[in-house]
This record gives C-alpha cells, sequence and structure tokens, in this order.
C-alpha cells in the first residue's frame, strides 16, 4: 500500500521539503528557480496522487492521512521559509499568519469531526483557494532573481506573489469561516438521548 503510485507521489512532496529548504538557503538566482521548480512538481502530485488514486482504485485510508498531512507540511514549511528568509515584505506576514491559521483550524475539525463519523468535504471555493495558495507561493519562491534567471526580469515576481497571497488569505478566511459553522453544527447538536 505505501508503495502504490499514488502514496508514493504523497510521500514525494513530504521528502521535497528538506531540498527546498536547502535551496531557498542558498539564496541564489538559481537556487530560487529550483525552488519554485520543486514547489511547482510537488503542487503538480497533489493534483495527480488524488486523479491517480481513484482511476487506478488505489484510495486507501493511508492515502486519506497522508494527502492532507503532506499538503500542510509542504505550504506550512513553504510559509516559514519565504517569512524566515525575508522573501515576503512585513505586510506579507498577515496573510502568512491567516494562512497557517486556517490549516490548523480545519486539521482540528477534520480530526474532531472524523472521531464523530462526519467527514468534511472540500469545497468548490477552498480549491480556488489552493490554487491561488500555491500559484502565489511558487511565484514568490521564484522571487525576482528566479525570474531574471529565467529570462523574465521584468516580471515583479513579489509584488504578483504577495498579490495571490493576500488574495489566496481572503479565500482562506472565506472557507475557513465555512468549515468552522459546519463544525460547529454538529458540536451543538445534541446527542441521542440515553
Amino acid at each position: 500500500m505505501l508503495t502504490d503510485l499514488p502514496n508514493v507521489l504523497t510521500l514525494s512532496r513530504i521528502a521535497a521539503i528538506p531540498l527546498l529548504v536547502v535551496l531557498v538557503a542558498i539564496g541564489s538566482p538559481l537556487a530560487d528557480l529550483l525552488a519554485a521548480l520543486l514547489f511547482v512538481i510537488a503542487g503538480i502530485t497533489d493534483w495527480l496522487d488524488g486523479r491517480l488514486a481513484r482511476s487506478r482504485r488505489q484510495l486507501s485510508d493511508l492515502g486519506r492521512m497522508l494527502d492532507p498531512i503532506a499538503d500542510k507540511l509542504l505550504v506550512g514549511a513553504t510559509l516559514m521559509l519565504l517569512v524566515g528568509f525575508h522573501r515576503v515584505t512585513a505586510f506579507g506576514i498577515y496573510p502568512a499568519i491567516v494562512i497557517m491559521l486556517r490549516e490548523i483550524l480545519v486539521s482540528g475539525l477534520r480530526e474532531y469531526l472524523a472521531g464523530i463519523k462526519v467527514g468534511m468535504p472540500v469545497t468548490r471555493l477552498a480549491k480556488w483557494k489552493t490554487a491561488a495558495q500555491m500559484v502565489a507561493l511558487g511565484i514568490l519562491l521564484l522571487g525576482n532573481s528566479g525570474a531574471a534567471e529565467l529570462g523574465i526580469p521584468w516580471l515583479p515576481a513579489g509584488i504578483i506573489g504577495g498579490t495571490l497571497l493576500w488574495i489566496a488569505a481572503g479565500l482562506t478566511l472565506i472557507t475557513g469561516w465555512d468549515y468552522l459553522t459546519a463544525g460547529l453544527r454538529h458540536v451543538t447538536q445534541p446527542g441521542p438521548s440515553p
């Protein structure tokens, strides 16, 4: 089960994190380009592992557990790298905080709801949030120096990535609120009478 291709792809996202850390720490234009490329590949594996699991009928409890963990580890590590290495402006720290808090909130809600056998499906808006977030993080990893290395020095990667991060944070607030209210409905429902 661990060697099923969808699970291998999921695990590859976790394995990519140390290499991402090293590339961002190097901080050269080529390393920035490679970090962005690695992040894009990791993002594609997120889309691909679920698609393959469904098409090959390799859905598993292990995959359902690992997939959101890999996503949150990748996003959390990337946000911390961007903030820690000053790849976002001081103003850009705020959407990063919002995104991290929402990830923790949703993880806690999912864990609680799973304990009472209630699923929390991913909404279409949450998918848009994820797309905006992943594009923002990829562009911020690329940065202006990586864009120059790519041959597009005129691209204001920092501004574009920062703007997309704020958009992702806005969507994060909306979807986080939706998940929170859905979870609270199950908490406040009276249980069966004895």
